[in-house]
């Protein structure tokens, strides 16, 4: 029977982490956390919960989930983050799968679906994505991007989809859920310099418009009450800010550019 490492990837999840970690212990006597630099406590209760805890600085998303691969000590990898709990049905249906000779597939897409505070389970509408989180090591690893945490797959993998589904308790408040966005568009900001790429100025007008229709009527917010209208208000600014945090670093570069053009000393090297 092929065994199955889990890793976990987090920092500061004190209130959320113990109900992660018993959620999935039944399944592995490999769950690694990596941690970058949590000060409320999420090491002391992973450790107590029989996690293998390890620090790392963070490096980005993709590529963090990438060092916690390499501290796995078996061939199938479950990836399951702070915020999210498995529950009974989908842990019973990965546990069957590793009965007996092992899993069919080489990967396995699982559903995440999104729980608003209050929310006692995912609503039938609730937005939910199926990235592929159970593979086998050999057969794929997630992507060195700093803010895409997505596994690549090796050509010719075999892909299935599982029944279950994680809940996702993305949101502890509007007002953490707003700081965690702030912090992830400086992210998507830096990765769009540091591909090179040009966001037309006319995004700057059509963004926020464009991702509230996105957010309450594509991924189902208006179903959702007065909380899916503060999320999808919440989403839509994100997406703004990003683009606005690109053109205010585009307007710097130029500003420093012209003032060095009237002032010839401001060219020589910084070592100079």
């Amino acid at each position: 029977m092929p065994l199955l490492s889990i890793f976990i990837i987090a920092r500061d999840e004190a209130d959320r982490i113990e109900r992660t970690i018993k959620a999935v212990r039944s399944l592995s006597d490999d769950i690694v956390l990596v941690d970058s630099g949590s000060t409320d406590g999420t090491q002391e209760i992973a450790a107590r919960l029989g996690a293998r805890v390890i620090f790392n600085n963070w490096p980005g998303y993709g590529q963090q989930k990438r060092f916690a691969e390499d501290q796995c000590r078996h061939d199938w990898l479950l990836n399951i983050d702070a915020d999210e709990v498995v529950p009974a049905d989908l842990a019973a249906e990965i546990g069957e799968l590793f009965a007996g000779t092992g899993p069919a597939a080489d990967a396995y897409e699982i559903r995440i679906a999104e729980i608003f505070p209050g929310e006692p389970a995912p609503h039938r509408f609730a937005y939910a994505l199926a990235p592929v989180r159970l593979y086998r090591r050999d057969k794929g690893r997630y992507s060195p991007s700093p803010v895409h945490d997505r596994v690549d797959l090796s050509p010719g993998a075999r892909v299935a989809r599982l029944k279950g589904t994680v809940h996702h308790y993305s949101v502890r408040s509007l007002g953490e859920q707003m700081s965690k966005l702030n912090s992830y568009s400086d992210a998507q900001a830096d990765d769009l310099d540091r591909r090179g790429q040009s966001l037309s100025v006319f995004r700057l007008a059509v963004e926020f418009p464009a991702n509230f229709v996105k957010a309450y009527i594509g991924r189902r917010h208006a179903l959702r009450g007065v909380y899916g209208f503060m999320t999808a208000m919440n989403y839509a600014f994100y997406r703004y800010l990003r683009v606005a945090k690109h053109w205010e670093r585009r307007l710097q570069r130029r500003s420093g550019e012209g003032l060095a053009e009237t002032r010839p000393e401001t060219r020589e090297r910084p070592d100079g």
